[in-house]
């Protein structure tokens, strides 16, 4: 999946929805508003990372819901090849079906209650799209993982995961996505301390999750609510909480499906445009130039459609950011 919109675009939403908390004695939150982004002709998602306020959790960089959206009578995901360096996806469905093709070979479909994890090392080209005959609804998650120095170079690879497991927390069941929560450990192998679940269960189910206090944490509401914490949960904002917290408290509303997303303070600032994650912005003009010149990426497999075009680069530098959204370079 790629971003869209130039990234400049991407981090500045609007803050009216901002909603600060916390105690001296209490790590603070802040409800983070998303926006919406067009993907494509045919997909529009809620980008709720990058944000302004706060550009990352953990080492996840980037965070996109879609759906639910009615695709019955239209092509549903539509996302041509395109290239990514510097980082990892995760694809997460909670309904429909998309066909990952990559330039490694594979041609994998993926479906509720599955896991697909690329990681594109120095380079990856990929496409993402639904099948002809796909199901009438689609709705879900992709995310971006931030490689670390020790990893952003290293060779491409794609895993998928055809089952996941999961644990009951109360009355809350939990899919480990990533990493591992209540005994529960995911076969996803990520490069940094990470954790990703996805928590549902019938209205008024209630638990208590152990978080570990070095890992802030977000957690957004694909459907229904949710009362997280101190705070009430609805789809289109990412509720971030910073570390230093050991337990979450959360009740389920009506059609309640949330996503915990949580890991160690990233600490490289990162320069983050289009589909590329570096360091510097020279890591981006050459990621680029290479992609315009049919280097580096390779060919996606069994894909015919003709590549996406990466946009002019800005005009002005591009300028790494830490975690807080702080420039530095």
């Amino acid at each position: 999946m790629n971003a869209a919109v130039p990234l400049p675009a991407q981090i500045r939403p609007p803050f009216t929805d901002e909603q600060p908390g916390g105690s001296p004695a209490e790590p603070a939150s802040v409800l983070l508003p998303g926006h919406d982004v067009p993907l494509g002709r045919y997909t529009t998602v809620r980008r709720l990372l990058p944000h302004r306020r706060r550009r990352m959790v953990g080492a996840w960089c980037f965070v996109d819901h879609f759906g639910p959206d009615d695709v019955a009578d239209r092509p549903g995901m539509r996302v041509p090849p395109h290239p990514h360096i510097g980082l990892q996806t995760v694809t997460w469905l909670v309904a429909g079906e998309i066909l990952h093709r990559d330039s490694l070979g594979n041609s994998q479909s993926i479906r509720p209650g599955q896991l697909n994890v690329m990681t594109s090392g120095r380079g990856i080209a990929h496409s993402e799209n639904s099948p002809p005959e796909h199901p009438p609804s689609m709705h879900g998650v992709q995310l971006w993982i931030a490689l670390p120095e020790s990893a952003r170079h290293g060779a491409p690879d794609f895993r998928h995961h055809a089952e996941i497991p999961t644990a009951r927390l109360g009355d809350l069941t939990v899919d480990v996505l990533v990493g591992s929560l209540a005994g529960a450990r995911s076969p996803a192998v990520v490069h940094s301390p990470l954790l990703g679940t996805q928590l549902t269960g019938p209205e008024g189910a209630a638990g208590s999750l152990p978080l570990d206090p070095a890992y802030e944490h977000g957690v957004l509401a694909m459907s229904g609510t949710a009362r997280v914490g101190d705070a009430d949960l609805a789809p289109g904002s990412l509720l971030y909480l910073e570390a230093g917290r050991t337990e979450l408290a959360v009740t389920a509303g009506p059609d309640c499906r949330l996503l915990l997303l949580g890991g160690e303070p990233f600490a490289d600032p990162l320069v983050m445009w289009w589909n590329f994650v570096g360091r510097t912005h020279e890591d981006i003009v050459e990621a680029r130039e290479d992609w315009a010149a049919g280097r580096r990426y390779g060919t996606v497999f069994d894909d015919p459609t003709p590549v996406l075009a990466a946009p002019p680069m800005p005009t002005t530098r591009l300028k790494a950011r830490d975690r807080n959204g702080v420039t530095s370079g």
